[in-house]
């Protein structure tokens, strides 16, 4: 029978130790993608389609969509627009060849699909594209050498036969044709935006001034609608030429870049009248030669002769807005050429003129990838998707086409845990918001900081009120109040959490909201009532009857006093605050003070929290209490000590150890609890220390997001991250923990 118990309890002991392992292997293996950080592969290397000469090429554009993990199974398109004005839309087919003879990667041949006219051919025959401006990945504003313009758009619809199998259909739609300007003025470069049925357009002419021209479709009384168009004209007079021009997304400012390394930005409203002009100069005073609106419309990219590329925002000061200086993104070895935004996040492809092309998240300042360094491009194209670049190569005009993988790159260890600058916020901030904005927000200090407060909160309210309790009931009462009021405390343990946190939603919380200055009055009444009936008793307890309670009847007077205390902070609370407060506490705080009182707090919180906590440390706390010999305590009252020095200066050192113990199995609880922190504090993620606002903790935080986290995606493997930051939580403090008792049990002996 021995041999048998030994095997199950080390086969048990086994298990225990094996699954704890398992769990953290599934959690770091779940996390570690997240810093796997991003990689590319040469995917295809091609020549140019035939009848395209790689002179005459102008923008290049790649779209790759991802069927499956089988080789050749992805859908591969790409494009090209020459200088006569056609797109050619192709795909590419990989080249077979004989296996013994060394290949340079994947070689593909270009099968073209379509060529379509940027604009009919009887506008002006012979024009050519002078200017391109690219808006999005799939618009464009062509400038032609008669110095008209043409607004065009290159739609890819997917296409299925009866198999299955996947193709592309490209559209190319003209959005409008803007005559030229008047005779003797010709066009430089061109800026193009279109949003909500408006389309605006700016034109840089060769005196210096900018034209800026905005279509609106303004909707009729009974359907339809008339298009209405506004001109405006901006003076020449910058501190130099204007190298590089870019408007936002609705067209209702403007950005350009001199020649002297100036930064320039006007602003309008729905008549095209300038409401604000502002000038700042970029670093080092480089020539400005390459501006983009970065995905979000909200901060400007740009690059400079120096090889800067930097980002932009205006930012509110004084009731003022005005261009800051945000993000500084990896430099380049010489002049940026261009800077392509991604249409999915913050991520940016910037081009040098060493051929060699950078991939970085904006947010983060992280560099992500750098391409071209074996083989250098001279032009570049991004999928709308950000998982593909195309570049037309420097030395030999091949098409090359790199499949970028970049799962998660918003996130590094400074958006985890460091300030970050946001686009629409005017400093950075610690901030978590996983949804409802064109970026996600994963600072886990705001979840990691609500955590420590719920804890330190409930452990202020249950560590004093457990650990006398404690003392009470093990050296102060009588064995037969001890047999009940033991089992009972440890059955409040039994009570579900989530039953705990209803009440508080629906009952507790509204209570303390309605009492909250009779709550607070209640930390004075209660105590000085207490200590008044203290004085009254040292003269009440030289009769015999009153002596007869001190020996473990105390909380049979004790009980009614504190309920006077309270009462007494009750009949005070509307007095008070008619007095203090004009009748309203909540207003006069938010007036005052500038604090909003949440009806679910950190007080609240810590009532529901501490009632959970309190049956553990109460329990464990009165255990090592009662375990010290009864020898110990007789020898100290035979002495002549009373039984609070007893307590005090024998007792609690020798059970120091278990105390100890019991806090930090409390602590743990309290940060490991779930549904009365997801329940009742209101899942705001802030960092305010303040006792009458809402958190969110780790725990809450998983159970928040991860019904709306996709599978294997970024929010997914974070929330997962903050599951393995409470494990190694619990670990370090179990650990500390056990090494101090020990310590503890070595100092004061074991009895």
């Amino acid at each position: 029978m021995d041999w048998l118990a030994r095997g199950v309890i080390t086969l048990g002991g086994i298990l225990v130790i094996g699954s704890v392992i398992a769990v953290v292997v599934l959690l770091v293996s779940v996390v570690f993608p997240l810093f796997a950080g991003s990689d590319a592969e040469l995917r295809v290397v091609a020549p140019l389609p035939d009848g395209v000469g790689a002179d005459d090429v102008l923008r290049l554009g790649v779209d790759l969509v991802e069927l499956g993990h089988e080789k050749g199974a992805d859908s591969l398109s790409a494009y090209t627009l020459s200088r006569d004005g056609i797109f050619t839309f192709f795909v590419f087919e990989e080249e077979e060849g004989p296996s013994d003879v060394p290949r340079r990667g994947a070689e593909h041949r270009p099968v073209v699909l379509d060529r379509q006219q940027a604009r009919p051919s009887d506008d002006s025959p012979g024009a050519t594209v002078q200017f391109v401006d690219q808006s999005t990945g799939s618009e464009f504003t062509l400038l032609w050498s008669d110095g008209s313009v043409s607004l065009v758009e290159a739609l890819a619809t997917a296409q299925f036969d009866e198999l299955g199998r996947r193709s592309v259909k490209y559209t190319l739609r003209t959005r409008a044709n803007l005559p030229p300007e008047e005779e003797g003025l010709t066009v430089r470069a061109v800026a193009r935006a279109a949003e909500g049925g408006s389309t605006t357009c700016a034109k840089l002419l060769d005196d210096g001034r900018i034209v800026v021209v905005r279509e609106t479709v303004v909707a009729g009384l009974f359907g339809g609608g008339r298009t209405q168009t506004s001109r405006m004209t901006i003076p020449a007079g910058l501190p130099a030429a204007v190298t590089a021009m870019t408007l936002n997304r609705q067209g209702d400012t403007l950005f350009a870049g001199t020649q002297d390394g100036y930064l320039v930005r006007w602003k309008f409203d729905d008549q095209g009248e300038i409401l604000r002009h502002q000038t700042v100069a970029v670093p080092e005073k480089a020539a400005v030669t390459a501006l983009s609106m970065v995905f979000g419309d909200v901060s400007l990219a740009v690059g400079d002769a120096a090889g800067g590329v930097t980002t932009w925002a205006a930012v509110r000061s004084e009731a003022t807005e005005k261009m800051r200086l945000i993000h500084r993104l990896s430099r380049h070895e010489a002049a940026v050429r261009d800077v392509l935004p991604s249409q999915r996040n913050k991520s940016l492809l910037s081009l040098g003129a060493t051929g060699r092309v950078s991939l970085d998240y904006m947010t983060s300042e992280e560099h992500l990838l750098t391409l071209g360094q074996e083989r250098p491009v001279r032009m570049m194209g991004y999928s709308p998707r950000g998982n593909a670049m195309i570049g037309l190569g420097e030395a030999d005009d091949d098409l090359l086409v790199w499949q970028i993988r970049s799962p998660h790159p918003e996130i590094s260890w400074g958006t985890l845990f460091g300030k970050v600058w946001y686009d629409n916020h005017d400093e950075p901030k610690f901030m978590w918001q996983s949804s409802g904005s064109d970026e996600p927000k994963f600072s886990l200090v705001p979840v990691i900081f609500g955590t420590l407060k719920a804890t330190a909160y409930a452990m202020l309210f249950a560590v004093p009120l457990a650990l006398l309790s404690a003392m009470y009931v093990s050296h102060f009462t009588t064995p037969g109040f001890k047999r009940v009021i033991k089992p009972t405390v440890e059955v409040m343990a039994a009570i579900p959490t989530v039953v705990v946190g209803f009440l508080i939603l629906l009952w507790a919380a509204p209570l303390v909201g309605k009492w909250i200055v009779g709550l607070f009055a209640g930390l004075l009444t209660i105590p000085v009532t207490f200590v008044l009936f203290m004085l009254l008793w040292q003269f009440l307890r030289r009769y015999d009857w009153a002596k007869r309670v001190e020996h473990g009847y105390e909380f049979i007077v004790l009980v009614p006093v504190i309920l006077f205390g309270a009462g007494v902070a009750v009949a005070l609370t509307s007095p008070l605050e008619n007095t203090l407060f004009g009748g309203d506490f909540r207003q006069w705080l938010f007036d005052n003070a500038g604090q909003r009182y949440d009806q679910l707090n950190s007080l609240v919180v810590a009532f529901g929290l501490g009632f959970a906590v309190i049956p553990i440390i109460f329990s464990i706390a009165e255990d090592s209490l009662s375990d010290i010999p009864y020898n110990l305590t007789a020898a100290s009252l035979a002495l002549g000590a009373s039984r609070w020095q007893t307590v005090w200066r024998v007792i609690l050192p020798s059970a120091s150890p278990g105390i100890f113990a019991a806090v930090m199995i409390g602590f743990g609880r309290a940060v490991g609890e779930t549904m009365i922190v997801f329940m009742a504090t209101g899942n705001t993620p802030i960092l305010d220390w303040s006792p009458l606002n809402g958190f969110r903790t780790l725990s809450a935080n998983i159970a928040v997001e991860i019904s709306e986290a996709p599978r294997d995606g970024t929010l997914y493997r974070v929330l997962f991250l903050c599951a393995v930051i409470l494990f190694l939580t619990t670990f370090v403090l179990n650990t500390a923990a056990e090494l101090v008792r020990i310590r503890l049990r070595k100092k004061f002996g074991r009895y």
